[in-house]
C-alpha cells in the first residue's frame, strides 16, 4: 500500500506568533507504503500569454489558477460551509509525484492539473518541473518575504527508489534524501516531525502520528509563508459586528476596521465587489463580496482564472472605510474522492503505473489527504473568459463592509501565483 501525505498551512503575521498547523496527504502503495507529504503557504494571481514562445511561469500559475476554481467547485459541491485549501500545494505535491509515474497515470496527472497543454506546447516532458523550479526561485529571491519552500524523502532502508527519480526531485524541487528505518516506527516518526518543525518555524510539531507497516517512502514538500498587513488594523478599533450567514442566521463576530485608502474595484456583471489588501514585501489578499442581493453560490461558477486577473487589473485606489471580521479556519479533505471527478483516477487504482518512482510491484495511491490552516487578525494573515468589460471603480460606496459571506484570495503579486483561496460562510465557526 503507498499511502501520501499532503499537508498545506498558511499563517501571516507581523510577529512570530503566526500559527500554523499542518496535515497530511496519505498515499498508499501495495505492498509498500510510500507517503507523500506537503506542507504550503502562500501565493497569488496571474497573466495569461498565449503565443508560439515557450510557457513561462506566468503560463503555469495561470493554469494553476484555474486548477484551483476546479477543486474549490468540487469541494463546495459537498457542503456550504467554510473553505479554504492552497493549490499550490496539491499542485506542488502531484508534480513531484508524476516525476515517477509513466503512461496514462502520468497523463492523467498532468490534464488534472490543467498543465498538459501547456507540456504540449512546450514540446518536452521535463517543462513543468523546470517551471515549478523557477516559480520558487522568483518567490524566495525578495529578502523582505518570509517563505521557504523545500522538499525531502525519506526512504525505508530496503526500498530502491529509481536513480532517474531521486535525481529529477533533487533538480528541481532541492530535495534532501534521508534513510530511514521505517521498521521502527517511533524513531522514523521522531525524525520526520522533527524535519517537519525545523522547516515550518516550530509551527507544526507533529507531522506524522502512525506509520503503516509496509511504508517505504514519504516524500514531504513544505512551502511556508508568514506576512503582515500593510496597511495594520489598529486592536483598539475592533468591535463585535454583526455577520449575516444567510438571512435566518446572524452571528457576532470581531469586526476590524480601518480608514485609509485601498484598491477596489466592481464587477457587474457579477455584482460582486473586489477589495485588495496588501500585505508587505509584495503579496496581497483579495476579497470579493457579493452584493447583498446575490447568492454566493450564484458566484461559484464565474470565478476563473481570467476573471480574477480582470479583477487585480482593474483595480482603483480611492478612501475607504473597511470593515472586517477576524477569521480563523482549519479545514481538512480527502482528496482521493475530489481528484478523481478532475480525471485523475489511474493513480488510485490497480493500474497504477509508478514504475518512474521504484520497480516495485503494485504501487498506486490510496489516500490523499490536504489541510490548511488560515488566521487573519489586525496584524495580518497568520497563514471570465471575458476581459475587463463590465468591471469597473466608479459608483463605489465609501464603506465596504464584509457582514455576509465572502472570498478571498492569497497571491504573490509579481509573480501572480495564486497559494491559497477559500470562502467564509461563517466566520464564528474554527
Amino acid at each position: 500500500m503507498y499511502r501520501l501525505f499532503c499537508i498545506c498551512h498558511r499563517n501571516l503575521y507581523r510577529q512570530r506568533k503566526a500559527f500554523l498547523k499542518g496535515s497530511f496527504v496519505q498515499a498508499a502503495m501495495m505492498p509498500t507504503d510510500v507517503f507523500l507529504m506537503v506542507w504550503s503557504v502562500l501565493l497569488a494571481p496571474c497573466v495569461w500569454v498565449q503565443g508560439d514562445s515557450s510557457p513561462n511561469i506566468t503560463d503555469l500559475t495561470f493554469k494553476n489558477m484555474d486548477f484551483a476554481m476546479d477543486v474549490y467547485r468540487k469541494i463546495s459541491s459537498y457542503h456550504d460551509n467554510n473553505i479554504f485549501f492552497s493549490p499550490l500545494c496539491v499542485s506542488t505535491a502531484f508534480t513531484s509525484l508524476s516525476l515517477g509515474a509513466c503512461g496514462s497515470t502520468r497523463d492523467q496527472i498532468l490534464k488534472g492539473l490543467n498543465l498538459d497543454l501547456l507540456e504540449h506546447r512546450g514540446g518536452r516532458s521535463g517543462l513543468i518541473p523546470e517551471l515549478f523550479q523557477h516559480l520558487q526561485r522568483n518567490i524566495t529571491q525578495d529578502d523582505a518575504l518570509m517563505f521557504q519552500q523545500s522538499t525531502a524523502l525519506f526512504v525505508g532502508q530496503d526500498f530502491e527508489i529509481e536513480m532517474a527519480f531521486s535525481e529529477q526531485i533533487k533538480q528541481f524541487f532541492g530535495a534532501d534524501i534521508n534513510n530511514v528505518d521505517f521498521g521502527d516506527p517511533k524513531v522514523s516518526m521522531a525524525t520526520i516531525n522533527e524535519y517537519v518543525r525545523k522547516q515550518t518555524g516550530n509551527k507544526v510539531k507533529e507531522m506524522v502520528t502512525s506509520i503503516e507497516p509496509f511504508t517505504k517512502l514519504m516524500l514531504i514538500n513544505t512551502i511556508y509563508f508568514k506576512g503582515a498587513w500593510d496597511l495594520p488594523f489598529d486592536p483598539n478599533n475592533t468591535e463585535n459586528g454583526r455577520f449575516y450567514v444567510d438571512k435566518y442566521n446572524i452571528v457576532q463576530v470581531p469586526m476590524m476596521f480601518k480608514d485609509d485608502k485601498f484598491y477596489t474595484t466592481y464587477d457587474k456583471e457579477l455584482k460582486v465587489k473586489v477589495l485588495r489588501l496588501p500585505y508587505v514585501a509584495g503579496s496581497a489578499m483579495l476579497i470579493v463580496l457579493p452584493d447583498a442581493d446575490v447568492d454566493y453560490t450564484e458566484v461559484d461558477e464565474e470565478i476563473t482564472a481570467t476573471r480574477f486577473t480582470d479583477w487585480t487589473q482593474n483595480l482603483k485606489k480611492r478612501k475607504l472605510e473597511v470593515h472586517l471580521p477576524k477569521f480563523k479556519m482549519e479545514q481538512s479533505y480527502a482528496l482521493q474522492k475530489i481528484l478523481p471527478n478532475l480525471g485523475i483516477t489511474d493513480i488510485f487504482q490497480d493500474t497504477a503505473n509508478l514504475t518512474g518512482l521504484s520497480k516495485e510491484p503494485g504501487l498506486k495511491v490510496s489516500e490523499v489527504l490536504h489541510k490548511a490552516v488560515i488566521e487573519v487578525d489586525e496584524r495580518g494573515t497568520v497563514a471570465a473568459a471575458a476581459t475587463s468589460v463590465g468591471i469597473t471603480a466608479y459608483s463605489l460606496p465609501q464603506v465596504f463592509i464584509v457582514n455576509r459571506p465572502f472570498f478571498f484570495f492569497i497571491y504573490h503579486e509579481s509573480t501572480n501565483s495564486l497559494l491559497f483561496m477559500g470562502r467564509v460562510i461563517d466566520p464564528s465557526k474554527y
